[in-house]
């Protein structure tokens, strides 16, 4: 497990599977995934819905969430989201 600058632990849990869903869908299982990690936790989201690549970073800016990297390779969409606090 990699270290925080705040010595907090970076967890990686599994990744959430919302391939085949459309908007809004991708980003209410986010969410709904997001209430059960803790702040630091890392995880990946698949999606398969193009708007996934603006809706999730979106969605994470106005709630605190990091988004570390995104990478599309047709036809899935991977999202890694570091929990905020």
């Amino acid at each position: 497990m990699a270290r925080l600058a705040d010595d907090a632990v970076t967890r990686a849990v599994p990744p959430l599977d919302a391939r085949n869903l459309i908007c809004p869908m991708p980003v209410i299982r986010t969410q709904e995934y997001i209430r059960q990690l803790a702040a630091g936790d890392e995880f990946d989201v698949i999606a398969t819905d193009p708007g996934a690549l603006l809706d999730i970073p979106a969605w994470c800016r106005i709630h605190g969430h990091e988004v570390l990297r995104t990478a599309e390779t047709q036809p899935e969409i991977v999202i890694r989201i570091r929990v905020g606090d």
